[in-house]
């Protein structure tokens, strides 16, 4: 593990290949798994006040479930806030373009730029973020879906620390990625 202020790192953050290839998985991630995108608390006020610019990006499907069930529920395993999700397991923000899977969340902060671009959870993958007491553990999490992410990662020589880079600026602040990118180089000079 490697350490940085209150935050515990997978050595696979610095050591793994990874950069997102959405031509090649199609986006499958925002439809698969157990649940809904995973939220936290702070984030549905914010989704909240921006809703109406979302909608205007929302599919029917989507827009159908978000007046029905809302955007958000209880995962009932863990009892965590998560996305709604529609009856075909996509999550309710989810909008196809050209046979892609997009994010109507996204897309609708480029537009308005109302400084959020997606629930952190998903802007952070393939990072997986837990809370111990005042510890976070910074995991990387492995998906069958993800190999070609990996492989244009191997290709272009990106790690996962670094394909996340803006999420985790975004979590954690600059100077805190700063710090990141200075135990990373020990971690990298002790090897």
């Amino acid at each position: 593990m490697i350490k940085v202020d209150n935050c515990l790192i997978s050595e696979d953050i610095v050591e793994k290949a990874f950069a997102c290839n959405v031509t090649a998985c199609k986006g499958v991630c925002c439809i698969e798994g157990d649940a809904g995108a995973p939220l936290d608390e702070d984030e549905i006020p914010i989704l909240e006040k921006n809703l109406e610019a979302i909608k205007l990006e929302m599919d029917a499907t989507g827009l159908k479930t978000l007046a029905e069930d809302g955007f958000a529920e209880k995962d009932p395993f863990d009892q965590m806030m998560v996305t709604t999700c529609k009856p075909n397991k996509e999550c309710v923000f989810v909008v196809r373009k050209d046979g892609i899977l997009n994010c109507a969340v996204e897309i609708a902060n480029q537009k308005k730029d109302f400084g959020f671009p997606k629930p952190i959870s998903c802007h952070l993958y393939p990072i997986r973020l837990d809370k111990y007491n005042e510890f976070y553990a910074l995991n990387y999490h492995r998906w069958s879906i993800c190999v070609d992410a990996c492989v244009k990662g191997e290709e272009n020589d990106i790690k996962v620390y670094q394909f996340a880079q803006h999420a985790l600026e975004r979590k954690f602040g600059k100077d805190w990625y700063a710090n990141l990118e200075k135990a990373v180089k020990d971690y990298v000079n002790k090897a």
